[in-house]
């Protein structure tokens, strides 16, 4: 069920149903609840799954609320405590990975587990990084040239190219994906490629996300805060984010589970998503029950 609820403003919010302990499906920068098409109605089996468009993203205005990391953590919060109203897992792609991270952090009493899938990272080491994916995030982040490349280029693209663009920056190949994730994903392009805000949002966002992981001492002060089961799934073919972040982060957090994904790419829940339900349902129900009810607003 589709609705919009009122979380410091309209919020596009997909109720999947299922009768299990909460879980909060959060998208990555420019993604969307349709991006969780392939395993919603799966993960439901044994969870009362939700799904979300972040403010600026997918369905969801931004109504003044800011696109930044910080932002959407105290959004996150006001969403569990005011609409679903218990301790959630929180199941989170790139940046919606790392938004799961930071309200684990931030919130620990509203979330019961965390499942980290493909997180926005910090470079560690001499890990790789994918010429196209550094010059475009490059571009992003200078002020004024993100504006320009959007509007010279990204806007132009009609949508049949802006799909293929997003699916091969993923790994995706689209030929394995079914036709009604296509025609979604191509529905909720064409509806956001006028919006006056589109740009905007994920300028501001994509600037927020790299202020985080280009500062890896304030990303590691969070991670050392988050006490709530963790599981880490990265897929080892990620071109956006190399698993060598991924293993860094795993030998800092030795008690967080950690699954390396060989022939998968940044979006595992559509390249494989009989798998990766099996993996993230295993963990889930060995997790203890949530020791409390999360506090309403």
């Amino acid at each position: 069920m589709n609705s919009l609820v009122d979380v410091m403003g309209p919020l596009h919010l997909v109720d999947h149903g299922g009768d299990g302990p909460p879980m909060l499906l959060i998208h990555g920068l420019g993604g969307s609840v349709e991006n969780w098409l392939r395993v919603a109605s799966l993960l439901a089996r044994d969870h009362h799954v939700y799904a979300v468009d972040l403010p600026g993203f997918g369905r969801s205005p931004p109504a003044g609320r800011a696109p930044t990391l910080e932002g959407y953590v105290e959004l996150i919060a006001a969403l569990l405590r005011q609409h679903i109203r218990e301790p959630a897992v929180l199941v989170g792609n790139s940046m919606g990975g790392l938004l799961s991270l930071l309200t684990a952090s931030q919130h620990p009493e509203l979330v019961r587990g965390a499942v980290l899938v493909n997180p926005a990272l910090p470079r560690y080491g001499s890990a790789p990084v994918d010429r196209v994916v550094g010059t475009v995030f490059a571009l992003y982040a200078i002020p004024g040239v993100g504006e320009l490349y959007f509007r010279k280029v990204a806007r132009r693209a009609s949508t049949e190219a802006a799909i293929r663009y997003f699916f091969d920056l993923c790994g995706l190949d689209a030929k394995t994906l079914p036709a009604e994730v296509i025609d979604a994903h191509r529905a909720v392009h064409r509806y956001r490629r006028d919006l006056p805000w589109t740009d905007a949002t994920f300028l501001g966002a994509a600037r927020s996300l790299l202020k985080m992981v280009l500062r890896p001492s304030r990303f590691e002060e969070h991670l050392r805060r988050v006490r709530a089961p963790t599981l880490l799934m990265h897929g080892t073919r990620d071109r956006l984010v190399s698993v060598h972040n991924a293993r860094a982060v795993a030998k800092r957090r030795e008690d967080f589970s950690f699954a390396e994904l060989p022939t998968q790419g940044h979006t595992p829940m559509l390249e494989e998503p009989g798998e990766f339900v099996e993996r993230v349902l295993a963990w889930t129900a060995a997790l203890p029950a949530p020791a409390r009810p999360a506090a309403s607003a």
